[in-house]
């Protein structure tokens, strides 16, 4: 079996099983300390983990965005307003801040497949 694991900064957690993951989708899911991470698996076989939470609308949304690229940046689109965020540094594409005045970008995570991992509970 191979685990995604995501490095939440206290250590290594897997969140899923590889085979979970569409390619071209995303999956929700919840870290120990609460925080939603959207993971996604894209067609050259990358793994990307950014914040769940839409900052311009506030949903925790992203994992339900669609994947693509803009210009050769890898990106997932925001499923509530269609702005674009760059699945490599979490930069929003088309805004330089959300509403509130935050920057618009979404927090990333170090993620890798982990072969002959542990399985994933759930």
């Amino acid at each position: 079996m191979t685990a995604v694991e995501i490095d939440d900064g206290q250590g290594w957690r897997p969140v899923c099983e590889l085979d979970d993951l569409i390619v071209g989708r995303g999956v929700a899911v919840l870290l120990p300390d609460g925080t939603q991470a959207a993971v996604f698996r894209t067609r050259g076989d990358e793994l990307f983990a950014l914040d769940n939470r839409d900052p311009f609308s506030g949903a925790y949304v992203m994992s339900r965005g669609l994947t693509g690229s803009r210009g050769g940046v890898p990106v997932v689109v925001s499923p509530m307003l269609k702005q674009a965020f760059d699945l490599r540094t979490g930069q929003c594409l088309d805004e330089e801040s959300a509403p509130d005045g935050s920057p618009a970008a979404l927090r990333t995570w170090p993620v890798r497949a982990a072969q002959d991992a542990l399985a994933v509970a759930g």
